[in-house]
């Protein structure tokens, strides 16, 4: 029997997931969208609250020859973050991955500046700050953000997401002061199968979702 999808698609996922995020009381709450798929789910979760909406960056580090098996993330700036034991049970250590990781900073300062248009980012110091995605699978992208704006000072940071395996939301939990996840499926092979519609999103996408420069 077919299992039914059931988020329609990233807005409304956004949507749901705002409204329980409603429920509770923020200080001077600042919504990121981690791009870009994020952002479109983001963007929900801003509206519902109320609150402005900005974009974080972090992009995966690929193991050497399967560049889509994420084992590391990056930001812009910062040190990468790895999944050690994924690292270790592939034989790879972090030096193996300088290359990749510079290629992968320097894409993530690129985007930076393609989604910020020459605006400073919305400060995040003192703020109760939800970093927000549209699903968690290994949860290694989430920590290399997390990681990042956590370095900026936030009253209070969350991570949200509409959907997300047990063991990355398990993890996660220690890089963020809070983990809202609305659906922890027992088995979650991709992201994708939990959305009717997951169109990859466009930079002209997360662009116009974030409004005027």
């Amino acid at each position: 029997m077919r299992r039914r999808r059931v988020f329609p698609d990233r807005r409304t996922a956004g949507l749901h997931l705002g409204a329980e995020l409603r429920r509770r009381v923020w200080h001077d709450p600042l919504v990121l969208g981690l791009a870009r798929g994020g952002v479109v789910v983001a963007h929900g979760v801003a509206e519902a609250l109320g609150a402005p909406l900005d974009v974080a960056v972090a992009r995966k580090i690929g193991a050497p020859g399967h560049p889509e098996f994420g084992v590391g993330a990056v930001t812009a700036t910062g040190d990468a973050t790895y999944a050690m034991r994924t690292l270790s049970a592939l034989g790879i250590s972090p030096g193996e991955l300088v290359a990749t990781r510079d290629a992968e900073q320097a894409e993530a300062r690129r985007r930076e500046e393609v989604y910020l248009r020459g605006r400073a980012p919305e400060p995040r110091a003192g703020r109760d700050v939800i970093l927000v995605d549209d699903g968690l699978a290994t949860g290694v992208t989430a920590r290399a953000a997390a990681s990042a704006i956590r370095a900026e000072g936030p009253r209070y940071l969350v991570f949200a997401t509409p959907v997300g395996a047990l063991d990355a939301v398990a993890g996660l939990k220690g890089d963020v002061d809070e983990v809202v996840c609305l659906l922890t499926p027992d088995e979650l092979r991709a992201i994708g199968e939990w959305y009717a519609d997951f169109t990859q999103t466009t930079d002209d996408e997360v662009i116009e979702l974030l409004g005027p420069a």
